[in-house]
């Protein structure tokens, strides 16, 4: 049964515990952040930081949401990627570093902007869900962690019976616009929310979407406007990696190691 993380704002408290967790669980190292005048820290998700809770201040009251890849069922950045470095394992939606030429695809296709490239080695980075962790039985860092519950982990279809109920509890509890997401966003999502206002007031694109081609030709065009030089040796960078990812594939089928 497919797995899944439910998030319900309603419970969460921003004691970012799920990102200190994320770190030490991913050995992700520390950001050199600065003080913006704000709560948040760091200020924006990152090659190094897969988990950040967001902070909205609204006149008497604060959201809260962590915010984090959805993992979706549909990912955008798994389908532009051209060297199929991006896979669906299990739910999870994995980057393989080895694979991965840093075009930065992904980074623009994804609708929730949380795709980042490393700075080092200009590989794409993101959350892995704790693949290493679920696999084994054990829930991921985040969810392990968070103190108030507001962060489960469990089958799917159990999560999303468990955030409807919530969100039609909290609408009959006097806070009228709240709503689920993610059970159909994106062909499913496995980060699912409890949200108690619209997904924009937290963020949240309101009916996101595949990357379309069009949307992927204007970012080449700004490659192009950049210099029609640089493109070209990006394409014969595509043409070599589907050139040696095939002989390595003939060398396995031949039974050549």
């Amino acid at each position: 049964m497919p797995k899944a993380r439910l998030i319900d704002t309603s419970k969460c408290m921003a004691c970012r515990g799920c990102q200190v967790a994320c770190k030490q669980w991913n050995e992700l190292p520390a950001e050199s952040t600065e003080q913006l005048g704000t709560y948040e820290n760091p200020p924006e998700l990152s090659a190094h930081t897969w988990i950040r809770v967001e902070f909205r201040e609204r006149p008497g009251e604060w959201l809260f949401r962590a915010h984090t890849c959805m993992h979706c069922t549909d990912a955008s950045c798994e389908k532009v990627c051209p060297t199929g470095a991006i896979s669906h394992q299990e739910e999870v939606v994995i980057i393989d570093q080895k694979t991965c030429i840093g075009c930065g695809y992904c980074v623009e296709a994804c609708p929730f902007h949380v795709v980042h490239k490393d700075e080092v080695d200009g590989t794409s980075r993101k959350c892995r869900f704790c693949i290493d962790r679920i696999t084994n039985g054990i829930e991921p860092a985040c969810a392990k962690t968070c103190p108030t519950g507001a962060i489960q982990f469990g089958e799917r279809a159990d999560l999303i019976d468990m955030g409807i109920r919530k969100a039609q509890k909290l609408r009959a509890d006097g806070f009228p616009k709240t709503n689920f997401y993610g059970e159909d966003e994106m062909g499913g999502l496995h980060t699912l929310y409890v949200l108690t206002e619209r997904p924009s007031v937290y963020g949240l694109p309101e009916a996101p979407e595949l990357a379309t081609s069009a949307a992927l030709t204007k970012w080449l065009i700004g490659l192009v406007t950049a210099g029609v030089v640089a493109a070209v040796p990006l394409w014969l960078v595509f043409r070599r990696k589907k050139q040696l990812s095939e002989e390595q594939q003939s060398k396995v089928e031949g039974g050549v190691k």
